[in-house]
């Protein structure tokens, strides 16, 4: 299967990914685009993004990025730090690129932009299973 093909499988199983309103810009073995839209339930008791929303999006691009290999792959470590607050209104770009890869672990940076600014950078390691993505059978 091709890295579109395991991100689009993923993303049709992952409501929460949906229900964030993610859109899949760029998805290959390695990296991946996302982009989202900052909506207003998503605000905290400050008035900006809650911290989650930026984690979240990250994480999913991380999850993208490391599955696109066409091997099963899920995070053992993730940390992010907040550079700059978001808002409702903002539109974000989560861009993760693979930095390290081995049998069985992968290391990835992700920054996430607003108006090409970054607003946080994630750092994730990934554990790689021995399972293969298979198409889903269609009936």
């Amino acid at each position: 299967m091709t890295a579109p093909e395991i991100v689009n499988q993923m993303m049709r199983r992952d409501a929460f990914s949906q229900w964030l309103g993610l859109v899949v810009r760029t998805a290959e073995p390695g990296h991946c685009v996302l982009e989202a839209l900052v909506r207003p339930e998503t605000q905290n008791g400050f008035g900006i993004a809650h911290g989650g929303l930026t984690y979240s999006l990250a994480d999913s691009a991380l999850a993208f990025a490391s599955n696109g290999h066409g091997q099963h792959a899920v995070s053992i470590e993730t940390s992010i730090a907040h550079l700059k607050p978001v808002s409702a209104g903002d539109l974000l770009v989560a861009e993760a690129t693979e930095r390290h890869r081995s049998k069985t672990l992968g290391r990835y940076d992700v920054i996430v932009r607003r108006d090409g600014v970054d607003v946080a950078h994630f750092r994730g390691t990934v554990f790689f299973k021995d399972t293969l993505w298979q198409p889903e059978a269609h009936s």
